[in-house]
Formats: C-alpha cells, structure tokens, sequence
C-alpha cells in the first residue's frame, strides 16, 4: 500500500485526495503512484460513460461485476478508481502491476464500492454549507411532484435536480456530484428497491425539506408490507432538524405514522384540507386542473386527481421556501407533463401515455381517471402488465381487471403474461357487460405491438379516447407512433 503523503491538492478535483480517501477510508494501492497529478471531475458506474478524469465506481451485482471493466475504463481516461477488498485480495499482484503501468490512476482501496460511492458523495455535498436540500419519495407520483416541484422553486432559486429516474442508491449519489457552487438548492428524488435504501441515501443527502407522495404498494413484493414500505419512506425525515419542513399526504392512511418523530414543522396537504389558502376549482378532464391559491387561479395541465395531489406537495415545498403564490403559480403552469407519464398526445386518437411505470395504485388512479374522463367517443384501455409485485401480482393483476371492467371503456386489451389474471377476471364480469370487448396478448414483442395497433385501428374511429399504462418493461409507448403515426415497430 502507499503512504497517502500531504500534496499540493487541486482545488479543480470535485474533491481533494485527503477528503476522498478519509470519506471512504480508503488507501491507494501500489507505490508508483503520483500524488500531484490527483483529479476527478466526473463520478461513473458504468464504464462506457467513463471520459478522461471520471471517477469510476465497480458495482458488484448479483450477476456483474464491473471490476473486470477497470482496464477499460483506464483506457477511457478514468483518473480514481475504487477498488472493493474482495476483488483486491482476490487479485494482489493483477492490481499491483496494475498500477505500476497506470502511476497517474488512483486505484483506491475501499471495502464496498457502493457505500464508497454514497460516502464520497455525501463529504461532496458538504462542501456546499449554504445549499438548501429537498427531497421527495413516495410509492407513486414522486418524479411528477419532483418536475413540478422543480419549476415552482426555479421561480427563486438556482436548482439542480436529479436527472430521470436517477433516484436510487447508486442513481442519488451520482446526482449529488452535479451540484455545483452557482445551485442554490438542490432538489433529489429518493427511490427505494430494497430495506433501508432510503435510510442510506438520506445519510448521503441529509435533507433539509421533504416531502412524501403516498404510501402504496409499489415494491410490497420486496418489503412485505405498507407498514415496512412506510417504515422506509419517513426515514426521508430522518435529518430534519427544527428549522426543516416535513410535507405529508393528508388522506393517506398513513399520514399520522408519517408524523412520528419529525422534528422539523409538519405540513398537511391534500383536498381535505381546509383553511390553508388552497381551494380546488375544477377537474378540467384531459386538460388538468384548476385551482387557487391565496386567491391566484392557477391551472395545472397535467390531468387526473392523483396528478393534482402531486402538485399540492409541490405547492407546500414552495411555500415552506418562501415562494410567493404568483410564482408558485409561474411554476405550476410552467409544467409540461414528462413523456410516458400522464402524458395527453392528440392525433388520429386522444392518447393519455402514462407507462413509463406501473404499480397497483397507479393502475388503479388511471383506470379510474380514465373511466371519469366526459367523452363523446369509444374508449379504449390498454393495460400492460405490472412488473416486479412477487407474491402479490396475481392478485395485483385480477384487481385491474375487475377496475378496468368498472371503468366503463369499450374495449380492454391485457398486454403481457402477468396480465392473464385481469383478463380472467375480467372475463368472469362478462355477463354483466355484455357490451365489453375483450382482448389478451401475452407477448408484447413487435409482432404483437403491430396487431394490437391494428386491432384498435379496426375498432376506434377517429378522435376515441385510448389509455395506455404498464410497467416500462412492456414498452407500451411503441403503440404511440404506431396510432398516432404512419410507422410501425421496427
């Protein structure tokens, strides 16, 4: 191992050797190594994204190990690598030479590359003292409220925020090395696929403000449980201190739960809600809602009640900031709804595309939207089945079933094999909606991509309404330009 001697260090580096190695105890491999020449200004996970002085971090996976990928990622310009000590002890004198050939790449020794990962991000974010810090997590809705949220605090603030869905235990440590000296606040959305993820990325962002969506049953196949997933979800809270926000669904089940242990203030929000400046004016259907606030008529374009929930958290955030109920407002409308999630697209048929993700909960908000929406035509439900539930998909996909049939379409198209069961189930109500029609592929290739579309072709006319919603893995969005377009699915 090398003596980490005191350099000159580079004030360009997203962090310095001595801050580095002391957040992850880590030391660096070898002895050839050339101190003077330590810089990072990137921070990556996958080894093609690696450009000349990115920090490369090895996940080690269930079926991958992104170890093998270092000489690689060398060649690409990887300055700093962390290496994990099963990898190292497994290999000694391969890493040794390594560095004997690479004396300007910093091989740093650490005992997990994630936790590496989230404490190197979590020193980065210190060095930003004034930084205000927001969260948002939920079981659903929580990147809609991110987007919302977002454009309502740009009104006042420089924000940074995470990119996509980058929202997990590797996803917020990569988005918190984006925060730079000109961002005022920092705006990250808090994911979860297993026990404590939340708890661990907290850790590494330690919000100030934060706000939950609901508490559903997205993931109940990995935790068990609302109450574990709730158990999760509050550990969003864990770094409030008396001066932070905590933003809680009213009508949420769990809302008193969520309160528990909070230090910071607690704010309510949701239509029940009363004398809170807010009023609710209208469900304007496909083209959203309209509501005041403190007297300011403000109109979000996003439709659907679940989606006008997510933007009263929004509100709330703004208000704990400080947001004025004209910029609020500037915010709000400013607001355009994120392809794949309640997305409205009008063409040959009015399409509401929101399949960018799927659990019971939101299945069930957009059938239910979907089957309130005032329309002259046919409508036409497309439901693709709900990924990753485990035990709980069977039962998950009869439910959708028996809503679908409830919501009052025309036709029902099943896409996928857990989908079998909504089919099914909805079969079983036939009798009593003689009119229905209904249709089940369980491949969602593009053969079957291309005969869906002409089947709803064959039925809809012009201007009818169609839903599509299913987990991302089912790739309903190809039916988009196969409906609204000329092309097929290549």
């Amino acid at each position: 191992m090398c003596n980490n001697a005191v350099v000159k260090e580079n004030t360009d580096s997203l962090l310095t050797i001595a801050q580095l190695l002391d957040s992850v105890n880590g030391t660096i491999i070898g002895h050839s190594y050339n101190a003077s020449s330590f810089l990072f200004t990137s921070v990556v996970t996958d080894s093609r994204n690696v450009t000349k002085n990115s920090l490369f971090v090895p996940l080690i996976g269930e079926f991958q190990d992104g170890h093998k990928y270092i000489p690689q990622a060398i060649e690409k310009g990887a300055s700093v690598i962390f290496v994990a000590r099963v990898s190292y002890e497994s290999d000694k004198d391969g890493y040794e030479e390594l560095c004997e050939k690479h004396p300007d790449t910093a091989l740093v020794l650490v005992e997990n590359t994630l936790h590496a990962l989230q404490q190197a991000a979590g020193r980065y974010v210190e060095k930003f003292p004034s930084l205000i810090r927001v969260s948002v997590t939920g079981s659903s809705g929580k990147t809609t409220t991110k987007e919302i949220t977002a454009s309502v605090l740009r009104q006042k603030y420089n924000v940074v925020c995470n990119k996509g869905n980058l929202n997990s235990e590797t996803g917020l440590p990569l988005s918190c090395f984006e925060i730079r000296r000109e961002h005022e606040l920092a705006l990250l959305e808090m994911g979860m696929n297993r026990e404590n993820e939340i708890g661990e990325i907290a850790e590494t962002f330690k919000p100030q403000y934060g706000a939950v969506t609901n508490i559903g049953t997205a993931h109940i196949g990995l935790l068990g449980s609302r109450e574990n997933i709730a158990r999760e979800k509050r550990k969003i809270f864990t770094y409030l201190d008396e001066n932070g926000v905590a933003v809680i669904p009213a009508e949420d089940d769990f809302a008193d739960y969520l309160c528990e242990g909070v230090k910071g203030r607690i704010v309510k929000y949701g239509k029940s809600v009363k004398d809170n400046g807010i009023e609710f004016v209208s469900d304007d259907g496909i083209d959203g809602t309209t509501f005041r606030i403190d007297g300011v008529t403000v109109h979000l374009s996003i439709p659907g009640k679940y989606n006008f929930n997510d933007c009263l958290a929004a509100v709330e955030l703004g208000r704990a900031l400080g947001l004025t109920a004209e910029q609020i407002k500037a915010g709000v409308e400013a607001v355009q709804p994120l392809s794949g999630r309640s997305h409205i697209l009008k063409g040959n048929y009015t399409i509401l595309e929101d399949c960018y993700n799927a659990n019971p909960d939101s299945m069930e908000k957009a059938i239910e939207f979907a089957g309130s929406v005032k329309f002259s035509g046919k409508k036409i439900f497309v439901l693709g089945s709900m990924l990753e539930l485990g035990d709980e998909s069977s039962e998950a996909h009869k439910n959708a079933g028996i809503e679908a049939v409830k919501g009052e379409a025309d036709m029902v198209v099943f896409v996928g094999k857990e989908m079998i069961a909504g089919y099914k189930a909805a079969e079983s109500m036939k009798q009593e909606h003689k009119n229905l029609r209904l249709e089940y592929f369980e491949n969602h290739g593009h053969e079957d991509m291309n005969a869906i579309a002409d089947l709803i072709k064959g039925f809809a006319e012009k201007g009818d309404f169609i839903l599509l919603k299913g987990s991302h893995g089912i790739a309903l969005n190809r039916l988009v330009e196969l409906l609204n377009g000329e092309k097929g699915v290549s």
